[in-house]
């Protein structure tokens, strides 16, 4: 099964970015302003875009070292049956987050489209902590015309 990778350096310590992929305040803050239900494990993860987006379960927590999703809606259809997971690891000044969007059922520009996408939003974690100002939806960096 193809997966989704990107690894990027933030200029801070774990427990910052872990803060930002636990809560629904760190989410609105890189990924789409309208998120709720984060929490501990179980809890499912409503990501909104316009009304619609998708739903992730929190699977796993390791306190400033991984978090884990499920994808556990069906938006987008892709996507179904696939996890997240930000993997955390300080190494000098900064903290490396390894990004894994995993179990896609094949390659497509669909999933082309989502890894540039992906890259956006994770730039936008690292300048909400490193700037104070993510770029989350509907803020972000759009990559083609079609987006709102």
């Amino acid at each position: 099964m193809p997966n989704i990778i990107h690894r990027i350096g933030i200029n801070c310590p774990p427990g910052k970015v872990f803060e930002l992929l636990t809560t629904n305040e760190g989410l609105s803050k890189w990924w789409t302003t309208d998120t709720s239900g984060a929490g501990d494990v179980g809890s499912v993860i409503e990501f909104r875009f316009e009304g619609m987006g998708p739903d992730f379960e929190v699977i796993e927590l390791q306190t400033d070292a991984l978090v884990r999703w499920k994808h556990a809606g069906e938006m987008p259809g892709a996507w179904m049956g696939t996890e997240v997971s930000f993997q955390l690891s300080r190494e000098g000044n900064q903290t490396w987050v390894l990004f894994l969007h995993s179990g896609w059922k094949e390659q497509s520009e669909f999933m082309g489209h989502c890894s540039t996408k992906w890259a956006v939003f994770l730039l936008s974690l690292k300048d909400a902590i490193e700037t104070g100002k993510g770029k989350p939806f509907p803020n972000d960096i759009h990559i083609d015309h079609d987006e709102s």
